[in-house]
């Protein structure tokens, strides 16, 4: 039988404040300036100085806006920083709204198909519910962005800039999944009435056209073909022809997308170490690549991502950036607000036990380009984020090894530079992962701006 708060229990608990002998000082620091900037620790600033024993130089920040695009803005800094450094082109981009443009479309083809599969299923249904909820976001991961690449290709940023659109891509958002909600219950509704196959895959036609048209009305008719013209830094100027987005990734980056893998360190009881995880309705291209996940301790993680930076490979990675950051200066600290000492509470919780009540999960991606080694250990590390050149040092975050351990959960490597054991247990799990359900925290796209 439920119990309810007493108002002697209140008077007891306003007595009890007296007890706590920094509560006055506590109470005028909170309410003057906030609860973080109350608790925040000068300390993190003097401990993450951006100062690196293994670095690898990438230049200048991208700048995703108001856009849940972080995860693509990530991947395609990896694969810019070899455009500039092999073709001489400081300052160089990828074309974000294009990749941006082909997600939309087939997330909302993913969308259809799932909502057809699941057509026998009440609308109450919590799967059910899960996709109507947000039938497509801004949000995504690694593996989903190689399956738009393989399939549609990039293009240089100037060939396919940004629009308000892009930039700000809540009102597209709104209008988009207005458009997928609507057509869905179209679709569900011919499903149960038994109309044909043919049918329903004639109606879905129909609103893919409709989204088509929204999508190269809001965003731009993204090009088949294009010239790449262009002047390096020695000042020689160059002109590729005719181009399509297929061969300019194959002649410019030239990456098999195949070697590289995603691991997480998600140690909570579920997900066995050295056990590939796919997680079920996570994914954009219909028929294309699985998202897929090789789960590691956390100390093998770790190793690995140091090993590709040796290697002179920067690492694409994702995390939990609303826990423990000051985004004006650009740090990532779990001792940069102490609120166990504004509060007389003990906040600590285990990574699994954060990750299993909701406390945590990722929502957003960045690039780590350099590690501190003191005595062949990591103290900090050097992030190349996508919110321009303003927060931190330039754009660039630095955070801290104890920050690394709790919040970092996925990271993309290069099987080249992996050991034949994870090379292994990835192969052996990759074409049967065991699949997660949609709402685990390992499925959570990367989208915060």
């Amino acid at each position: 039988m439920s119990k309810e708060i007493s108002f002697d229990t209140i008077e007891n608990f306003t007595s009890n404040l007296s007890k706590h002998p920094a509560y006055g000082v506590a109470a005028n620091a909170a309410q003057t300036n906030g609860i973080f900037k109350a608790s925040q620790s000068t300390q993190s600033k003097v401990d993450l100085d951006p100062t690196f024993s293994v670095e690898i130089d990438t230049g200048s920040v991208t700048n995703q806006k108001l856009s849940g695009r972080c995860w693509m803005f990530s991947a395609l800094n990896t694969m810019r920083h070899s455009i500039q450094k092999e073709f001489k082109l400081k300052g160089f981009e990828l074309s974000q709204s294009y990749t941006f443009f082909w997600d939309k479309f087939e997330k909302s083809n993913f969308f259809f198909e799932n909502v057809i599969g699941s057509a026998d299923k009440p609308l109450g249904d919590r799967k059910v519910s899960f996709l109507f909820a947000t039938p497509q976001s801004d949000g995504g991961q690694w593996d989903m962005l190689c399956g738009l690449i393989e399939k549609y290709g990039i293009v240089p940023k100037k060939v396919y800039p940004e629009t308000a659109n892009s930039e700000n891509s809540r009102a597209l958002n709104d209008t988009l999944n207005t458009m997928l909600r609507k057509g869905g219950l179209e679709l569900r509704a011919l499903v149960n009435e038994g109309k044909s196959a043919e049918e329903v895959e004639a109606h879905k036609a129909e609103l893919l056209d409709a989204i088509f048209r929204m999508l190269a009305t809001s965003l731009g008719l993204p090009p088949k073909s294009f010239n790449f013209e262009y002047t390096d830094d020695d000042g020689n100027y160059h002109i590729d022809k005719d181009i399509t987005p297929q061969d300019f990734f194959k002649k410019y980056v030239g990456w098999d997308l195949e070697n590289y893998i995603s691991v997480i360190n998600g140690p909570t009881a579920d997900k066995p170490y050295n056990k590939v995880f796919s997680v079920e309705y996570l994914g954009n291209v219909v028929g294309g690549r699985q998202v897929r996940h090789l789960n590691l301790e956390l100390s093998k993680f770790k190793e690995l991502i140091i090993n590709q930076l040796k290697q002179g490979e920067v690492v694409w990675f994702g995390s939990d950036v609303s826990k423990g950051g000051d985004r004006e200066a650009g740090l990532l600290d779990t001792k940069i607000y102490q609120r166990d000492q504004l509060f007389d509470y003990d906040f600590s919780m285990s990574k699994a036990d954060r990750l299993d009540s909701g406390e945590s999960m990722m929502n957003h991606a960045m690039v780590i380009t350099a590690v501190d080694l003191v005595d062949d250990k990591p103290t900090k590390w050097k992030i190349e984020n996508s919110w321009g050149d303003k927060p931190g040092f330039k754009g660039y975050f630095v955070m801290s090894d104890e920050w690394f351990d709790q919040f970092v959960y996925q990271a993309v490597l290069n099987k080249a530079f992996l050991p034949e054991d994870v090379k292994k247990a990835y192969d052996e799990g990759k074409e049967n992962p065991i699949e997660l359900l949609p709402w685990d925290p390992m499925g959570a796209l990367a989208f915060d701006f």
